[in-house]
Order: structure tokens, then C-alpha cells, then sequence
């Protein structure tokens, strides 16, 4: 499974960020492009952040979910996600373009930050975990807009 801290996968990302274009059309869901730049910085935040919190882990999500985040079988497309993560605003895509492509800059050179606080649905990850998460969900949402 790939990790957004390998150097090669880094730039991969990289890569796919740039052939993204204001017109690229989903290939399911209902997010347009802008949204969906908007809605990945949410989850590498929470990655940067490593802010404790006084959530309890979902043991069923847990138990059924977690090992999903980091293993090589891609998501099913529409995947439920979490309220916060959603907005019916336009967003800019030059601005949220930019944004993603800073945090994800700022997550790769986190590598080898000693802690990582535990997720707040999933509970704790090694940091092997967290990079290889962060990937996935990124590469769930670039095949979305087929890059």
C-alpha cells in the first residue's frame, strides 16, 4: 500500500493534483471538483493537527472500517462521509487547489514526527497507517475525477 511519506507516492500525488482542472467532471458522487479539493484538506488538517480529543473511537467502525483505510483494495465509490466534510458552497479551485497542495506538503515533511494522536473515529494508527489513510483517501478522490 502506498504512503503519501514515500518520496515516489508524494510526488505521484503531486502529480495527479496538477492535472486537475476546473472542468473535470466526477465520475460519481455529487461533488464538483472545487468541493472535493475543499473536502480533502479536512482530513489532512486533522492529520497535522494531532490534537487529542475526548471522542471515543466508534468500535463498530473500528471493527469494520479501519483496516479498509489502509489496505491495498480501493473504496467503493459513494462512501458516506462525515457531515462536516460536506458543503453545498462553490468553492474557488485555484484557492483550494493551492490549499491541498500546501497541506499536503505540510503532512509529507511531518514523516517522521515522533506522535501521532489517535484518529477520532478510528482510534489509533502508526504513522505507516496515517501516511498510507492519507493516500487512499486522496487517491479515492482523484480516481473520482479520473486523474
Amino acid at each position: 500500500m502506498k504512503s503519501i511519506f514515500d518520496e515516489e507516492t508524494y510526488q505521484e500525488v503531486l502529480d495527479r493534483l496538477n492535472a486537475l482542472k476546473p472542468e473535470s467532471q466526477r465520475q460519481w458522487g455529487k461533488m464538483t471538483v472545487s468541493q472535493m479539493l475543499w473536502h480533502c484538506q479536512i482530513f489532512i488538517r486533522l492529520a497535522i493537527k494531532n490534537e487529542k480529543t475526548n471522542k471515543k473511537s466508534n468500535p463498530f467502525i473500528r471493527l469494520f472500517f479501519k483496516k479498509s483505510m489502509y489496505s491495498d483494495k480501493p473504496w467503493r465509490k459513494n462512501l458516506p462521509t462525515l457531515p462536516a466534510a460536506k458543503t453545498q458552497e462553490d468553492k474557488d479551485f485555484d484557492q483550494e487547489l493551492t490549499a491541498l497542495r500546501q497541506l499536503v506538503e505540510q503532512l509529507h515533511n511531518l514523516r517522521n514526527r515522533d506522535h501521532w494522536n489517535p484518529h477520532p473515529l478510528f482510534g489509533e494508527f502508526t504513522p505507516e497507517q496515517w501516511g498510507k489513510l492519507e493516500y487512499k483517501h486522496l487517491d479515492h478522490h482523484f480516481r473520482q475525477f479520473g486523474v
